[in-house]
């Protein structure tokens, strides 16, 4: 659209201005969180780019679906030059950081490695946005674990910290980096608390995903047992497509702050296992065996969000429930493991 002296208008110039404050930059895209924020901020017009290490095709699989309709990007978050360039480059109105070693158990073997990007990763992300594109409204993903031995229940945000596993301390380093990046820079960065959230698209490390493969190999008569920690542990269990929305909606608002996100409900492990068995119409007490190879070093034993703040400001509560969830993810493992086993049957030529 041009104006009769050559120059583009003034719509099209508001059109572009529009389009380039509309760049969304995710770490950590390929994970679950990071495949159903992709799809949300599509959904919402935003121009979406993010940060996939280059390692296999399967850690691509989450986000397959969406091959053409984001821009996938390099990056290393144990670089600063690398993270810097990554800034520069972008120019994101807003970035996520999603980017994490999160498995708990995982911290244990390797507190380094899970220091160096849970940790000082933020620094690094936060870092490159002072440096290079002050504008950029930043959102860091904090963890229920950081209450770990909580003093008291349920947890909110004013909730003191008390962290049972590197990976938990490295969540309360990357909170605290945010709230002061904030204070001291006026960055707008905000901090989610999320409580644990689950989907199909959960790692098979974590325990209810393990649960749900494990009924439905046990369904399929692929396996006979299944081998897991603590029975008694309680968490908050809610969607993960539920929890993308609270994190938009957190750099929405006109001023940053840390929110929590939960159901509200607690349940054990042993809940969830019954539930998932229940599901496949089996016997959980036939299947499941203890192992102390599970257990952690130092347990969480009970985590319970109060989501108040998120549901007075952001207008956000959750739409899937416990029993909906498992029985989301029970079918959806039952339908892949299926469709796994009759790959194998055909043989590579079939």
């Amino acid at each position: 659209m041009l104006a009769k002296n050559n120059l583009p208008s003034p719509m099209a110039v508001l059109l572009a201005f529009h389009r380039e404050m509309r760049r969304v930059l995710i770490t950590g895209i390929t994970g679950q969180d990071g495949s159903y924020l992709a799809e949300l901020l599509l959904e919402k017009g935003y121009k979406v780019y993010g940060v996939a290490r280059r390692t296999s095709h399967d850690a691509l699989e989450r986000i397959r679906h969406l091959q053409g309709k984001i821009e996938l990007v390099s990056a290393d978050l144990l670089d600063q030059g690398s993270v810097d360039e990554l800034v520069r480059t972008v120019k994101p109105a807003e970035l996520y950081n999603l980017a994490a070693q999160s498995f708990v158990q995982t911290s244990w073997q390797q507190p380094i490695l899970t220091s160096e990007v849970t940790a000082l990763g933020v620094t690094r992300v936060l870092e490159a946005i002072r440096r290079h594109k002050p504008d950029t409204k930043f959102y860091q993903a904090s963890s229920s674990e950081m209450y770990g031995k909580a003093l008291e229940a349920p947890q909110d945000e004013e909730t003191p910290f008390h962290p049972r596993s590197p990976y938990a301390v490295s969540k309360v380093y990357g909170h605290y980096i945010t709230i002061n990046y904030r204070e001291s820079f006026g960055l707008f960065a905000v901090s989610g608390i999320l409580f644990n959230h689950e989907s199909p698209r959960r790692g098979i490390e974590f325990v209810t995903r393990k649960v749900t493969d494990g009924v439905a190999r046990i369904k399929l008569g692929l396996q006979q047992d299944l081998s897991l920690g603590d029975l008694t542990a309680r968490r908050d269990w809610g969607f993960a497509g539920d929890y993308v929305s609270a994190m938009w909606r957190m750099l929405q608002q006109p001023k940053p702050g840390n929110f929590v996100v939960a159901t509200g409900e607690t349940h054990t492990v042993k809940e969830w296992v019954e539930a998932a068995f229940s599901a496949a119409g089996l016997d959980w007490k036939k299947h499941v065996r203890q192992d102390p190879r599970f257990m952690r070093p130092a347990e969480v034993p009970l985590l319970l969000g109060d989501y108040s703040k998120a549901r007075k400001v952001l207008k956000w509560k959750p739409t899937v429930g416990f029993k909906q969830l498992v029985e989301m993810m029970v079918q959806a493992d039952l339908e892949r493991v299926g469709r796994e086993a009759a790959r194998s049957e055909e043989g590579p030529l079939g």
